[in-house]
């Protein structure tokens, strides 16, 4: 099972059109353990309305739902992806909780009984939100559903930067931004699944300064973290 999940973190990087974005998402859902899932690319607007591209698998009889902007401002799930970066894992009593049981009856009928949904918020405005869905409660084994939270986070890592290319594309190319030498090394092992105590080792630095370095390189490539930081390096082709 981790096997199949960590090759769909690749395939989706590999897809190049909207279907075959679909396609991966589906394929990890369905290996993960869940029946539909949702995936929402947000561009915040300076002036105007934010700009929301969805690729789902949602049941047609509950498409209008899913899509009316108004039941995200008050769907405890949707509140709590806008507002934080750790992933929620909810079921009827998140709703119950919120005074929204009502709304978890009416979803429930559809199969959104619970889930796990996160969102990553970059910089410049641009926001990624990823939600898995089923009918069944999860596993009553904590150590199980830790094992679907960190599966799912890493995934939306590799998913949002496949979104980005493929939904989001920018109207014109960026400057690349100016990392340092050791900032591209520290990015290449890394890269490698080398820690940074490891890293300090192979470069002759000291753990606190390479985590220093990583650090940096993401804040220069607009990334939150270091995963986000080496698949975008490895997109425009700063370090291979």
């Amino acid at each position: 099972m981790v096997d199949m999940l960590q090759s769909r973190y690749l395939s989706v990087l590999e897809a190049k059109t909207r279907d075959e974005f679909q396609v991966e998402l589906v394929r990890f859902t369905r290996q993960l353990g869940f029946e539909t899932f949702g995936a929402i690319a947000v561009v915040d607007h300076f002036l105007g309305e934010p700009e929301f591209i969805t690729v789902d698998n949602t049941p047609d009889a509950y498409r209008a739902t899913f899509s009316d902007r108004d039941k995200g401002k008050h769907d405890p799930v949707i509140q709590h992806c806008k507002r934080k970066s750790v992933p929620i894992i909810w079921d009827q009593a998140t709703y119950t909780n919120a005074d929204r049981g009502d709304m978890w009856e009416w979803q429930a009928r559809f199969g959104y009984c619970c889930g796990i949904s996160l969102a990553l918020h970059m910089p410049e405005g641009r926001h990624f939100v990823l939600g898995v869905d089923r009918d069944q409660a999860l596993p009553k084994d904590p150590a199980e559903v830790t094992r679907m939270v960190a599966s799912l986070n890493l995934f939306a890592a590799y998913a949002q930067e496949a979104a980005a290319r493929i939904l989001v594309p920018a109207s014109t190319g960026p400057d690349l931004p100016a990392l340092t030498p050791r900032e591209l090394e520290a990015l290449r092992w890394t890269m490698e699944g080398k820690t940074a105590w490891e890293v300090g080792r192979i470069l002759g630095i000291s753990e606190q300064t390479a985590v220093r370095h990583v650090h940096n390189a993401s804040r220069k490539l607009g990334c939150v973290n270091k995963h986000q930081a080496v698949l975008k390096a490895l997109r425009l082709k700063l370090i291979w």
